[in-house]
């Protein structure tokens, strides 16, 4: 599985992105796909996560009614909207992968895709 994540930027706070990842390869044995972001000096964390029906989703609680994380299954394409953007949002945000359920939704992603920079000024 490849994964390709766009959409990063620099905004002010209070602003609104939208983060893809369009994956290929072997999809149709994926079980979910996740959003994980690292700041400078931190280490990488879980923001979101959707199972592949779309029926199962988690957030971490700093994200919590700002981000929404969605997938589209014939585009092979998982999104993160991330709206009312704050400073400590600003990251390096990883799409990522996996294909069993071992760990549920918040670990033992395999695959990762390359990270887009979000940068949130105040």
């Amino acid at each position: 599985v490849q994964l390709q994540a766009s959409g990063g930027g620099l905004v002010q706070a209070g602003d609104s992105l939208r983060l893809s990842c369009a994956t290929s390869g072997r999809t149709f044995s994926t079980y979910a796909m996740g959003w994980f972001r690292q700041a400078p000096g931190k280490e990488r964390e879980v923001v979101a996560a959707i199972d592949r029906s779309g029926s199962s989703m988690f957030y971490a609680d700093s994200v919590k009614g700002r981000f929404i994380i969605s997938i589209d299954n014939p585009k092979n394409t998982v999104y993160l909207r991330m709206n009312s953007l704050k400073p400590e949002d600003t990251a390096v945000y990883y799409c990522a992968a996996k294909n069993l359920a071992v760990g549920g939704l918040r670990t033992r992603y395999e695959y990762w895709g390359q990270g887009t920079q979000v940068t949130v000024s105040s």
